[in-house]
């Protein structure tokens, strides 16, 4: 006589080790029919984590040499705002017409963007060079979340999703260091010149694979879906403004009025913000799964919590840095220990997650990894304090590091398992969506505290410690949403015509 129990009918127990077949020859990312395709999309997320990185570190000369401090922000907000462009642009193409087209037109602009940045003669170019990489990134990272959840089999995707990880790890080590070297020797131009080479050579390896992928199910008119996407740009960039806005705002007197505008900056910050909102949220709804703002179960779900998870993490992240440097007084060298730390632990995680996806819960694994990195938050707070040994800093983010690899691969991997089929375009793209935006809105949110409170030094440990609190605060409302996550991948695809994103109408 068989006795079940409770546990035996518990829906997250976790399957047998035998339930899930080993892999097929041939199944691999590096087997031979992928291997171009492989080797191709990791050197332009390379490429791409470097530029990203380089820039970072050389723009304080290019500002100087170009006379352009005053659009110094500018140069970064740009390249967010046109990559949330491209992601939606990108998506949406791959599904109506297949991704080759929209990669050879990711390749031809962002090889065009890297030109013009290197030749720039001044700001305004040079921004005009960040939106073309910024429109060409969003294409390019789009089409290889296509390219894993279309064009790989089941058994190779995690491995992949690692890989892509793993693709940042030497540009995150190396790339800062270089780029300096680079800018010292022969200066910065020949930072954005010295990568043109690399996107039409990694396009040769990948577009033979990329014509094997067929097109999949239209959701949403394509010339809406841009019209969305820049709704949402606009709007998320004048959200983000009016977090960091600071200074009065004085009109000129209209004619026929006896009197001269004059608005405090709070003011002026809270109708740019409301503002932002008001643009952006239809855009929102129209672009992600129908659910996602109130993190439906299943997909939705998937997307929110990346969402989520985006703000906690690099809400904290952007600010470690200024933690260790202006509050604990350390150097810029030990604060980079911190981040390299993370770095290496974010690929293990991603690596975990290849290694325990086969057998291990979805749902168990995202949340595991949302619980590390609320740790990692937590363990970091203290630092903040003078009495606290300052090793706890690198310690406590490497720590966050692991978690956050566990947790992003993972959930990468569910919206690719639960896109319905033939819509991995537009599920990728309301992916690469909540990663931009949240880090986005969580950065934002850190600057606007610090800004508003202060930067001396008792003033600075308390914006940054309430900014810790809050995204510990979104990190466990993130765990709580995985809850509504599925436990083991699809028995079988969803049907094609079922809704994903932009099921509502334009």
């Amino acid at each position: 006589m068989t006795v079940t129990t409770r546990q035996d009918l518990r829906e997250d127990a976790a399957p047998p080790r035998s339930v899930e077949p080993p892999p097929a020859a041939g199944d691999g990312p590096w087997d031979p029919p992928r291997r171009l395709l492989t080797a191709g999309l990791l050197m332009l997320v390379a490429a791409t984590a470097f530029e990203a990185l380089a820039v970072a570190t050389i723009m304080p000369a290019v500002a100087a040499d170009l006379d352009g401090l005053a659009l110094y922000g500018w140069a970064f907000s740009a390249f967010g705002l046109a990559n949330m462009v491209g992601i939606v642009f990108a998506g949406g193409f791959a599904d109506r017409s297949g991704p080759f087209v929209p990669f050879a037109l990711g390749v031809v602009v962002l090889t065009i963007g890297l030109i013009l940045g290197g030749v720039a003669a001044s700001m305004g170019i040079l921004i005009l060079a960040r939106i073309l990489q910024g429109f060409a990134g969003g294409c390019v990272s789009s089409i290889a979340y296509v390219a894993i959840g279309r064009g790989y089999p089941a058994a190779a995707k995690p491995k992949m999703l690692a890989l892509l990880s793993s693709a940042w790890v030497v540009p995150g080590l190396i790339g800062p260091a270089i780029s300096g070297v680079i800018t010292d020797q022969v200066g910065w131009r020949w930072v954005f010149l010295a990568l043109v080479p690399l996107p039409p050579l990694a396009a040769a390896m990948v577009v033979p694979g990329l014509r094997q992928i067929p097109a999949g199910q239209v959701t949403m008119n394509a010339l809406v879906r841009i019209r969305r996407a820049v709704q949402l740009a606009l709007g998320a960039g004048l959200f983000l403004a009016g977090l960091g806005w600071r200074d009065r705002l004085t009109l000129n007197r209209p004619v026929g009025l006896p009197f001269q505008l004059d608005l405090a900056a709070p003011l002026v910050a809270v109708m740019m913000v409301l503002g932002g909102v008001l643009i952006a949220i239809p855009a929102l709804r129209a672009l992600l799964p129908p659910g996602t703002l109130r993190a439906a179960a299943g997909l939705p779900a998937a997307v929110a919590t990346m969402g989520l998870l985006n703000v906690g993490f690099f809400g904290v992240d952007a600010f470690v840095p200024l933690a260790l440097v202006d509050v604990r007084g350390q150097t810029i060298i030990y604060a980079s220990l911190a981040l390299t730390g993370a770095t290496i632990t974010w690929t293990i995680g991603s690596w975990l997650q290849a290694r325990f996806s086969p057998t291990a819960s979805r749902r168990r694994l995202i949340q595991t990894g949302l619980i590390i990195v609320s740790v990692g938050c937590a363990l970091f707070l203290p630092v903040l304090a003078p009495a606290v040994p300052v090793l706890l800093g690198p310690v406590s983010w490497t720590l966050a590091g692991l978690g956050m690899g566990l947790a992003f691969s993972t959930l990468s991997l569910v919206v690719l398992e639960t896109a319905p089929a033939g819509q991995e375009g537009a599920a990728a793209a309301s992916l690469q969506l909540a990663n931009v935006l949240g880090g986005g809105l969580g950065t934002g949110i850190g600057g606007a505290l610090v800004g508003s409170i202060g930067a001396g030094d008792g003033l600075l440990r308390t914006a940054l410690t309430i900014q810790e609190v809050a995204m510990i605060v979104v990190l466990l409302v993130a765990v709580a949403a995985a809850a509504r996550l599925p436990n083991r991948p699809p028995a079988s695809p969803p049907l094609a015509g079922e809704p994903l994103a932009g099921a509502q109408p334009a």
